[in-house]
């Protein structure tokens, strides 16, 4: 089999996401390092734009496919590697999980992510304490709602059901982003279970920020 290839940044949420699913599915990849922040934005460069011409992370490279987006990555995954499945069979079920999945990564995580910030920053001349607050602000409108659902659902160590879901792979990495924005989140305590629990499973540790090669502070 060909190697699967990732263009990953260690502090994306995005590329923390589909790190989990390559790891929760064993399935070996190579990856290269586009860092946000240094050279201007690696993720501008011409080379880049010619692999992804939203010029984000995650890409993922297999044979002659190129696939953005995470959740496409993620379903693209799950459909050509079945064992291990992310979404549940019965279609009910299959809404609910992408329903918690979208609310995080559409409605929660580009309200955080670094080209707002530095939009905030650059373009509107908004100072760190305020785009802090921001953040906060956002994270708590969501992670509201996510609880609700939680309750909702019964959820104990997982979003949904009794095992890893596409759900989790979105909220793992966004509350790991809340805990670095200093959010409160003692409000919610469905989604710190879920967080404790994944967070101590060898497939999300190893697809965490600091476990990357990239990784700086």
């Amino acid at each position: 089999m060909q190697a699967l290839t990732l263009y990953t940044y260690f502090r994306s949420s995005a590329a923390f996401r589909v790190r989990i699913a390559l790891n929760y599915k064993g399935l070996a990849y190579e990856s290269r390092f586009i860092h946000l922040l240094k050279d201007d934005g690696q993720e501008k460069s011409a080379e880049y734009e010619k692999i992804n011409p939203q010029k984000l992370v995650p890409a993922l490279v297999d044979g002659n496919q190129v696939i953005t987006q995470s959740l496409a990555i993620i379903e693209y995954l799950d459909e050509k590697y079945p064992t291990t499945a992310l979404l549940p069979k019965e279609f009910i079920a299959r809404a609910e999980v992408r329903s918690l999945a979208l609310s995080i990564a559409c409605d929660v995580h580009p309200l955080n992510n670094l080209r707002v910030q530095q939009y905030l920053d650059k373009e509107l001349s908004v100072d760190e304490e305020k785009r802090k607050r921001w953040i906060q602000h956002w994270v708590a409108e969501g992670f509201s709602a996510f609880e609700t659902t939680l309750d909702r659902l019964g959820s104990k160590d997982y979003c949904f059901g009794k095992q890893v879901s596409l759900a989790d792979l979105c909220l793992i990495p966004q509350v790991y982003n809340a805990i670095r924005f200093e959010c409160e989140l003692n409000a919610y305590p469905r989604i710190n279970q879920i967080y404790q629990h994944c967070m101590a499973l060898p497939e999300f540790v190893t697809a965490s920020p600091e476990q990357q090669q990239d990784f700086d502070n």
